[in-house]
């Protein structure tokens, strides 16, 4: 009896133990079936994804449609090399200067503004000069002694010739004339330093008036005042103007190393702005003899005429330069060359009967409506020119 119970025991935990197992397997069919169906449409998609990524680098047209679209072929022709560097506007160096006051005051007057234009040695301010009053003073007495030195050496000469003195008197009026005539020339080149001409007008000032003007060195416009009535200078540290003779400027560029051997000093270079529609005329003066360091490049500078005072000083320009020929270029149609998403240049290359295929390309040289293609393609390829965004669009939609 007890036996019988025992076997009945094991067969009912044998059945449990089967059924457990069976419903673990059930579990985890139903778990897996979901998964596996995802992944399995994932992959569809990536199929059909690929398929359409290969479908759109060769597709077609329809017949009917290619009267929208002009196909060139590519042809390899020379190509004129054109250098367009960005450059800034500057005063002609060699035509300014800044104007510093010779001697120490303050300024009592302002004659010239920014903008008039002056000659050279003429006043453009007046400074209340304590120096100037002392060298003005010292000329004078110096002009006054040397005359009284003379009066008394011509006196002592006659009286010597009629046994009147000594030698030694004639001597020592001599030395006396001599020394006054150092003094006065002395004082004489003090004050021409300071740019005054005309002493003898010196004597018609009134003594008590310390003014003494500061002159342009050179003829020019006033394109700068550093100065304000009032203001304390210091003789030959204190800037008071910049004068510029803006008949002529300065046109600073920068070159990138790959195309320095394109740039000489001579050459003609035709300076456009976004200011006036007019060019200017432009010549290489200058070519750096070293790069900068930070930004590879090359500084070359223009000298342009200036009609009418149109190019101002740090305004931006465009010197386009003529750098020679690109021998057998490969060209194509300015039109032919698109752009991707991310602004990766292409074209549409023919590759049989209504069909086309879409090629990455590197751009060169671009003029006169032609873009020169360095990678990419061959001589001979047939591109699509004209009708070439059309194309673009009837490409995306097959997509």
């Amino acid at each position: 009896m007890n036996r019988l119970i025992r076997d009945s025991r094991k067969l009912a935990e044998k059945h449990l133990a089967m059924t457990a197992a069976l419903a673990l397997i059930l579990a985890g069919c139903s778990s897996k079936t979901p998964q596996a169906m995802e992944q399995a449409q994932q992959e569809g998609s990536s199929s059909q994804s690929n398929s359409k990524s290969v479908t759109a680098e060769l597709f077609s047209v329809a017949p009917e449609q290619m009267s929208h679209l002009q196909v060139v072929a590519i042809q390899a022709s020379p190509l004129r090399r054109v250098l367009r560097l960005s450059g800034t506007v500057a005063y002609n160096n060699f035509e300014t200067t800044p104007v510093f006051t010779p001697v120490g005051g303050r300024v009592s007057r302002i004659l010239v503004y920014p903008g008039d234009v002056v000659r050279a040695s003429q006043p453009i301010l007046y400074a209340a000069s304590p120096d100037y009053a002392q060298l003005r003073s010292a000329y004078l007495k110096a002009r006054d002694a040397y005359a009284l030195a003379q009066k008394n050496y011509a006196r002592a000469k006659d009286l010597y010739e009629h046994h009147a003195i000594a030698e030694a008197d004639l001597l020592t009026a001599e030395s006396a004339q001599t020394q006054s005539q150092a003094d006065l020339q002395a004082a004489e080149q003090s004050l021409r330093v300071l740019g005054l001409t005309g002493l003898d007008g010196l004597l018609e000032k009134p003594a008590d008036s310390p003014e003494i003007p500061v002159l342009a060195p050179i003829a020019g416009e006033i394109v700068e005042r550093l100065v304000a009535p009032g203001q304390l200078l210091q003789a030959g540290t204190t800037q008071v103007f910049t004068i510029s003779n803006m008949a002529t400027v300065w046109v600073l560029a920068n070159v990138y190393e790959h195309d320095m051997s394109y740039v000489h000093v001579g050459d003609t270079v035709a300076i456009q702005t976004d200011a006036y529609p007019t060019t200017f005329r432009a010549k290489i003066s200058y070519v750096g003899p070293a790069l900068d360091p930070t930004t590879r490049t090359l500084q070359v500078r223009m000298v342009t005429d200036n009609p009418d005072k149109k190019l101002k000083k740090d305004m931006y320009v465009t010197a386009v330069v003529q750098a020679g020929t690109v021998e057998n270029a490969l060209t194509v149609p300015d039109a032919a060359v698109l752009r991707t998403a991310e602004n990766q240049p292409f074209v549409y290359v023919a590759a049989g009967p209504n069909q086309f295929a879409q090629k990455l390309v590197t751009l060169g040289e671009s003029l006169d409506g032609k873009t020169q293609i360095t990678s990419g393609v061959q001589e001979g390829d047939r591109v699509v020119a004209d009708g070439s965004l059309f194309l673009q669009f009837a490409n995306s939609f097959q997509r």
